[in-house]
């Protein structure tokens, strides 16, 4: 856009003569309106920058932090064919900053062999990705292949050594043969054997 020179100087011209015919009051007037102008017009261009970097954070911070809720959830560990776990909730949600899924109402399986060597269910539970952990946290019951079953306050199963750990309140019943209670109990990898651990009383039947 090229603007015209005579036009500029004209203007120029005619805003010196106002100027010199302005009083001092006139002229103070003048320069506050024109500082006023300037500071409103800096405001409004700042603004404008404050909200597009907003934005932008905003829809990054969305990006990065994902949290999906959804009506059911199953995760399963599978190898060759061969499957090693699975739990399913009846709700549940997956947040990924911290790579962890929480569960509703679990039920989920052990299996050797591709066969349930162990079974569980829970109000709540969860899945820890980066720690490779599958936590059981309200209303914990196991049952064994061989019928024993379990009751605690949680259940936490290592993937990485295929054990669990079932802890407070633990109640263990082998019908006809066995009851005893625990502050702690440990089942092996093979999902056959448990030792229990802390203030025990056990009765043989």
């Amino acid at each position: 856009m090229k603007i015209d020179k005579e036009l500029f100087w004209d203007i120029l011209s005619k805003a010196k003569e106002r100027w010199a015919k302005m009083d001092g009051h006139q002229r103070t007037y003048f320069i506050i309106a024109v500082v006023i102008t300037i500071i409103l017009m800096w405001a409004f261009i700042t603004a404008g920058f404050i909200t597009t970097n907003f934005n932008r954070n905003a829809l990054r911070s969305g990006v990065d932090r994902q949290e999906l809720q959804v009506s059911s959830m199953i995760l399963t560990e599978t190898k060759d064919g061969q499957k090693f776990w699975e739990i399913f909730g009846e709700t549940g949600k997956y947040n990924s900053d911290h790579k962890i899924a929480n569960l509703n109402n679990v039920v989920g399986n052990f299996y050797k062999n591709n066969e349930v060597e162990l079974s569980f269910e829970s109000t709540k539970g969860l899945y820890n990705e980066e720690t490779q952990e599958i936590i059981l946290y309200e209303n914990v019951f196991v049952v064994l292949k061989d019928e024993t079953s379990l009751k605690a306050d949680k259940l936490t199963f290592d993937i990485k050594t295929k054990t669990l750990n079932v802890e407070g309140n633990v109640i263990i019943n082998k019908k006809r043969s066995f009851n005893a209670t625990a502050e702690r109990a440990v089942i092996d990898s093979e999902y056959s054997r448990f030792r229990i651990i802390g203030k025990t009383v056990s009765k043989l039947y």
